[in-house]
């Protein structure tokens, strides 16, 4: 291994992030409760998120308005002003949400940043991200932050361009397999999984990975057994 640059991704593998986009949705369903049962909800919800995203992108506004969208249709646009306020709310306080550093991140961080350069390579709403890592109190460790509207194999070939280095060079950490790793597995970069406890549907996968860049820990501490 060649490497220059670890990117890590930042949402669950910085920090705390879709604990509270579930403690959201089921706070959501609980609200519409009148309408739908709750798991029909959730698919509902689901549904129209997914259809939403090449216009909304990821991130608590595309998902506030997602919610908002839901209620309209399940209720055959009747639902109350109070209702869609209580919507609102519960995007707001997302966007509140204190920032949960997991275990190990800040040693792990402190003992690779005189090695490696570090990046941090996330997706999401752009001010949402920005906040939160100045609230991680993680911004000084990092050499350069890329916040991509898509995780995709094209989008790591601009980032390794900026950062002028070869696919090699580069190895990304991150919780999801969809978009952390396999894109820079694709391109001919490491890839390290550190699985987090909870995981949206839409970053799930079904099969395996089979690859010699390719290696997943328990815990982010054990990447520095080979970094």
């Amino acid at each position: 291994m060649d490497v220059k640059v670890i990117a890590f991704d930042a949402d669950d593998t910085l920090w705390v992030n879709e604990p509270y986009f579930r403690r959201a949705e089921e706070e959501f369903c609980n609200l519409l409760s009148e309408y739908l049962q709750p798991h029909a909800l959730e698919r509902e919800l689901l549904k129209i998120e997914i259809d939403n995203l090449p216009l909304y992108g990821y991130g608590v506004k595309g998902f506030m308005l997602s919610m908002i969208e839901t209620a309209l249709k399940i209720s055959d646009k009747t639902i109350s002003m109070e209702h869609i306020e209580k919507i609102l709310d519960l995007g707001k306080n997302l966007l509140n949400e204190p920032i949960d550093l997991l275990d190990g991140v800040e040693e792990v961080l402190e003992t690779l940043k005189d090695k490696y350069r570090l990046v941090v390579a996330t997706k999401g709403d752009l001010l949402d991200q920005e906040r939160k890592l100045k609230k991680s109190g993680l911004s000084h460790y990092f050499h350069h932050i890329e916040i991509m509207s898509e995780k995709d194999d094209a989008n790591y070939r601009k980032l390794i361009k900026h950062l002028d280095i070869l696919p090699e060079n580069l190895v990304m950490v991150g919780n999801s397999l969809k978009s952390d790793i396999l894109p820079v597995l694709n391109i001919g970069g490491y890839g390290v999984h550190v699985p987090y406890h909870i995981t949206w549907v839409h970053e799930q996968i079904e099969h395996t990975i089979e690859n010699k860049n390719f290696r997943s820990v328990e815990n982010i501490k054990e990447i520095l057994q080979f970094l």
